[in-house]
């Protein structure tokens, strides 16, 4: 099991990605990469799973390379790092914490998005969304941010 998190600043001129998806709204995540905070909490969760360390530790913010880069690539590599430690991913449950804008009708495609990179069925893979109902950073519109809670496997074990 392993558990991620990650959150995010909103900010004007970027664009809101999450889950792999471009969402229509006037602001996106501030971010070194495209910010995908879903994207990123996921990452950290099947890390940990593995005992591989962390999102930071293989995709330092500090590094140029990573600038602006697609966050589903880093998932590949993530995935990639599981199959080489003898892992795979078995389920998903990821919960998006946002006031705004409405994510339900995204989630969808985010789910499919995680499956074709996860390399398993979209029925192992739950995303859903909620508010805080107006508290804290995310109620006041200031950010997003997301729990991943992942399980993997042995990848011999069928």
């Amino acid at each position: 099991m392993g558990h991620g998190f990650d959150a995010h600043r909103l900010e004007s001129d970027r664009a809101l990605i999450i889950g792999g998806v471009a969402i229509p709204y006037e602001r996106g995540l501030a971010g070194h990469s495209d910010a995908d905070v879903l994207i990123h909490a996921l990452c950290d969760a099947l890390l940990g799973a593995a005992g591989l360390g962390d999102i930071g530790q293989h995709f330092p913010g500090h590094d140029q390379a990573h600038a602006g880069r697609d966050s589903r690539e880093f998932l590949r590599v993530v995935v990639g790092l599981l199959d080489k430690a003898g892992y795979r991913p078995v389920n998903v449950d990821c919960t998006i914490i946002a006031e705004a804008p409405q994510m339900a009708p995204f989630l969808p495609e985010m789910r499919l998005i995680l499956a074709s990179l996860l390399l398993i069925p979209p029925t192992c893979i739950n995303v859903k969304a909620t508010t805080t109902d107006g508290m804290g950073y995310v109620g006041r519109g200031e950010g997003i941010s997301v729990h991943a809670v992942v399980s993997i496997s042995d990848a011999h074990v069928e």
